[in-house]
């Protein structure tokens, strides 16, 4: 049986739906993390259902080293103007500033890449986690990357 502080625990580690964490708890038999391997499944799943809807909304956010050595410039885009705006989504734009400003690489592998945070996770792990959440398509546009 499904505890509420399972519920509780398993969002605050995820930040996906009550429901969901409640669906994935019970298909995994409360193991919290086959619970949390399925809400990664099911999130692919989400992104890819969404993968095709038009970005026209966005945000470009910045990101300059203390050292004023490396300096990177995003765009990420989105469906609506009401997730540009919402902290979750202005939250993964730095979160991907600070990745680009660590690691340089090439447009081709960028989102391949592994996560600085958590080498277990790729940068597209993190931006499909993201869908999942948000509930829209969220796609990676210009990167620009500046070093001296």
């Amino acid at each position: 049986m499904v505890t509420i502080d399972q519920i509780k625990q398993l969002r605050e580690e995820t930040g996906i739906s009550i429901l969901e964490c409640k669906k994935a708890l019970e298909a995994a038999g409360c193991d919290m993390g086959k619970a949390k391997e399925i809400l990664k499944k099911w999130g692919k799943d989400v992104a890819a259902k969404k993968g095709g809807r038009s970005t026209q909304q966005g945000i470009i956010d910045s990101y300059i080293h203390p050292n004023k050595r490396i300096g990177v410039l995003i765009e990420l885009n989105c469906e609506s103007d009401f997730v540009a705006k919402s902290d979750d989504f202005r939250n993964l734009a730095h979160e991907l500033c600070l990745q680009f400003a660590a690691v340089a690489s090439d447009s081709e592998s960028r989102l391949g890449d592994p996560w600085i945070k958590d080498s277990s996770k790729t940068v597209k792990d993190l931006i499909e986690a993201a869908i999942a959440k948000m509930g829209e398509n969220i796609v990676l546009g210009a990167v620009e990357r500046l070093e001296i």
